[in-house]
């Protein structure tokens, strides 16, 4: 197996539910923020291990001297290495751990992993200041989605399966929720052919009755 055997499988877009939104400015009054796109270390390694478990490996070199944790990271996916420097963000998570991800990111961009997120626009959205959150989720324009959710209940089945990865939810509530999204899904791939459309009664009459 070679690089270009899995390039394009390593550059598809990953599941909406796996890419998060971070601010890069917020307004005065904090109630608004520009939003960017991206994933975090750990969806990297799961696309890794997807495709090519035993042929990636990722190593770090710690770059003393710098005003915040600085490190010159490697990653080395069949036989093909690529190196960039990560950087630890200001505040709680400013740390040798978090640069090391942070490199990871930017090597795997090297390969494609994630760099379609580059192609989004930024965009301004409402914020919540005390969760460090956009209100809503910004919605990923078709191109920027697996082929999957693409499909009509396609976005609602995944992130039920994504669910049931493990095992089912002891919580009820967790329960009727992973309920709710198959049923969604369930019911776009394989409408009920009885079921009349909305606003209209069942027997296909819409006038009164006599």
């Amino acid at each position: 197996m070679k690089l270009s055997d899995v390039q394009k499988r390593l550059q598809s877009p990953f599941p909406a539910h796996m890419v998060a939104w971070k601010a890069v400015a917020i307004s005065k009054d904090r109630s608004r923020a520009l939003l960017l796109a991206h994933i975090d270390a750990r969806a990297v390694q799961d696309r890794l291990d997807a495709i090519c478990p035993d042929h990636w490996e990722f190593s770090v070199e710690v770059i003393p001297g710098t005003p915040v944790p600085t490190v010159k990271g490697r990653l080395t996916v069949l036989g093909v290495s690529r190196e960039d420097i990560g950087q630890a963000p200001d505040g709680d998570l400013s740390t040798l751990k978090a640069a090391a991800s942070d490199a990871l990111k930017r090597c795997a961009v090297h390969f494609g992993i994630g760099r379609y997120l580059y192609d989004l626009p930024r965009t301004w959205g409402d914020w919540d200041d005390t969760k460090r959150q956009p209100t809503h989720t910004p919605e990923l324009p078709d191109w920027a989605r697996p082929d999957h959710e693409r499909t009509p209940g396609g976005a609602h089945l995944m992130q039920a399966m994504d669910q049931l990865r493990y095992e089912l939810p002891e919580d009820l509530d967790l329960q009727r929720e992973v309920y709710r999204h198959l049923k969604a899904a369930l019911g776009s791939l394989h409408p009920d052919p009885q079921q009349p459309p909305l606003g209209q009664p069942k027997g296909g009459h819409t006038g009164r009755a006599a």
